[in-house]
Formats: C-alpha cells, sequence, structure tokens
C-alpha cells in the first residue's frame, strides 16, 4: 500500500489547523457567504453545500488521497476557511512520501489579508519537510488567477510555469471545459529560506500592526 495521508492538528498564533468535521459546518457556511467577490477561479461551496462538500472531503480522507482542515482563527475559535493536503506522490518507495500538493483552500472574506494564510502555509509547509521528508510541496491554480497566483509567490513558492488543459476549471458557466494551471513549488533546498521569510513576515506583522479585529 502506498503513503496514506493524514491530517494531524498543527498549531500557530493566529490559525489552528484542525481535521476537517461535521461540526466545522456551521462555521464555513457563514464563512463561506461573506464577501464572495475574490472566488472567481476558484469553487468555494455555498452555504447549503458545506455539509455536502465536507463529507466528500472527508470520505476522501478515509481513502488516503486528501487530508482536509478547517482553517480556525485563534482569535475567535470559529472556523474560517478550509485547505488540504493532496496528490500524494510516493516515488522511491511506496511507505515514503516524495511529494504533496497543498491546496482546495479558500478563506472567508474577513480572514483574508489577516496573517492567517501565511501562518496556515507556514504550518502544512514545516508538517510536509520536516514531518515527511518531501522533497517538494506543489501549489496548482487557474492560470488566470494572478491573485492567487501572486499569494503563492509571497509564502516563497516558486512559479514553475503553465500546465495547458490541465484541470477542470472552477469558473461560473465554464462547467465541463478545462482550464490551464500555474503551477508553483518549493523545493525541499529551498524550504530554509522559505521558513526564515515566512516567520519574519509574521514576527513583522505582530510588531508594526495591531490585530485586525472581527
Amino acid at each position: 500500500m502506498g503513503f496514506r495521508l493524514t491530517a494531524p492538528p498543527l498549531e500557530g498564533s493566529l490559525v489552528r489547523l484542525e481535521p476537517l468535521r461535521p461540526r466545522h459546518a456551521a462555521d464555513l457556511a457563514a464563512a463561506a457567504e461573506e464577501d464572495r467577490s475574490s472566488y472567481a477561479y476558484t469553487w468555494v461551496p455555498r452555504a447549503d453545500e458545506v455539509p455536502a462538500y465536507i463529507a466528500t472531503r472527508c470520505g476522501r480522507a478515509e481513502e488516503g488521497t486528501v487530508a482536509p482542515y478547517a482553517q480556525v482563527s485563534r482569535a475567535t475559535g470559529r472556523a474560517v476557511g478550509c485547505t488540504s493536503f493532496c496528490t500524494p506522490r510516493a516515488w522511491r518507495s511506496p511507505g515514503r512520501l516524495d511529494a504533496v500538493e497543498v491546496g482546495w483552500t479558500w478563506l472567508g472574506g474577513s480572514a483574508q489579508g489577516t496573517g492567517i494564510n501565511t501562518e496556515a502555509k507556514l504550518l502544512l509547509f514545516r508538517q510536509a519537510f520536516e514531518g515527511w521528508g518531501v522533497s517538494r510541496v506543489d501549489l496548482m491554480t487557474d492560470a488566470r488567477n494572478t491573485r492567487s497566483r501572486a499569494a503563492m509567490e509571497r509564502v516563497g513558492a516558486r512559479p514553475e510555469g503553465v500546465l495547458r488543459g490541465w484541470g477542470v476549471s472552477r469558473v461560473a458557466g465554464e462547467e465541463g471545459r478545462l482550464r490551464d494551471t500555474a503551477v508553483h513549488a518549493v523545493l525541499a533546498d529551498d524550504w530554509a529560506g522559505v521558513r526564515e521569510k515566512l516567520e519574519k513576515i509574521l514576527a513583522d506583522r505582530t510588531t508594526l500592526s495591531p490585530p485586525r479585529r472581527s
């Protein structure tokens, strides 16, 4: 049997990443109905779709192919979005994880720009590189999603190119069409520098900026 992904709880000062469970549904339904203007290229469930969304993600977690998380704000104790480990690849031996993707990430409007995304990436990268010893972490998005691509580069992922017709479009009205996918990645050799960069961003935010109030 190949490597099975798990979702160990990951704790930061701004966000706690908890394995996604039905108990997060009410908070996520509220978060998903905040300002949705940034979701043009990302599928985010509507409030009434959240229970089925969680059930689907948890089903894939049981298969070991996805490790889904609820992103819980430490300030409020409420789930404000989701993220996942996915697409595990074991190239050298079946039981050793060589590469993994971080994806299916979204945050409610009020949680965007608060540092939660930055700290969540730090926690996920640290688990991947230091916990599992992977060689690379991938981040992918619709090639048209300039906002997401810029965010990936801010957290230290390097652009590696665009794969044409790679994946299904998540844009309303484009159901069934394929999209071009922009690929970014952090390699094991990059990790020390990326970790230092993310820790500095978070430290500067704490030092220079007052906490954002909900």
